[in-house]
Parts: structure tokens; C-alpha cells; sequence
């Protein structure tokens, strides 16, 4: 913009012809820019990633997703399955099943299928399988 106002108003408005002692002006507007440009970038950058979190943020409070910190968005972003305590501390995305109530009765080590119908057997083997995923 420099470059482009100093060339209309010396050579059409005041109509000067051109020397070679003009073209340090037109070095200087090059610093300038270079500067404006060094100074410009890491001023603007906090800011950019601040609104791409903060949008973040609001996208997944629609999901019913709270974010305390806004640079969590980065990692929650990512995460297929969210698992939590009652209390609402987040775990390493592993469950593991420590007791099962099945047909009236608690169990809490992994025994036989001795006391269970087949059609709940069945059901039982085919829940586990869809619902485990490749980490479990």
C-alpha cells in the first residue's frame, strides 16, 4: 500500500521521473511491511487458536459435553466413548465388568453358564461381543 501510494503521488500526481536514488523508499516500505508482518503474526496467533477452542467448546456443550479448560476440547474432541465415576472423574476409556446380576443371581467372578437358560447364554455371549470394542 505504501509502495503503490508513493508511486501514484510521485509519478502521475507530481509527475517526477524516476532515479535510482527513489528506490530506497521503496526498500524501506519493504522493511516496514516485514515488520508489520513479524510484529502482526505471533500478537494474532493466541487469539485464533482462543476462538477455534472456544468454538470448540460450544460444540460440544451441545453434545452435553462439559469443558472446563478450554485446551481439554483438543483431546475430548477425539474420544469415541467417555467413561466416568459418579462423581464425574474421567477414567482411561477401559471398563471392565466386576460383578453381574444375570437371572437372579450375583455373580462375581467369571463362572460357568451352568446356571443360566441357553437363550439368556446366547443373548449374554452376543451383548458382550458387539459391545466390546478393540481396546477391551
Amino acid at each position: 500500500i505504501l509502495s503503490t501510494k508513493y508511486t501514484i503521488n510521485t509519478y502521475i500526481i507530481e509527475e517526477k521521473q524516476f532515479q535510482w536514488s527513489q528506490l530506497n523508499e521503496y526498500i524501506n516500505f519493504i522493511i516496514t511491511g516485514v515488520t508489520v508482518l513479524v510484529v502482526a503474526v505471533p500478537e494474532g496467533l493466541p487469539l485464533a487458536v482462543t476462538l477455534s477452542l472456544a468454538y470448540s467448546v460450544k460444540k460440544m456443550m451441545k453434545d452435553n459435553n462439559l469443558v472446563r479448560h478450554l485446551d481439554a476440547c483438543e483431546t475430548m474432541g477425539n474420544a469415541t466413548a467417555i467413561c466416568s465415576d459418579k462423581t464425574g472423574t474421567l477414567t482411561t476409556n477401559r471398563m471392565t465388568v466386576v460383578q453381574a446380576y444375570v437371572c437372579n443371581k450375583l455373580a462375581t467372578t467369571c463362572a460357568d453358564f451352568a446356571h443360566i437358560p441357553p437363550e439368556v447364554e446366547e443373548k449374554l455371549i452376543k451383548s458382550i461381543a458387539i459391545n466390546s470394542a478393540y481396546t477391551s
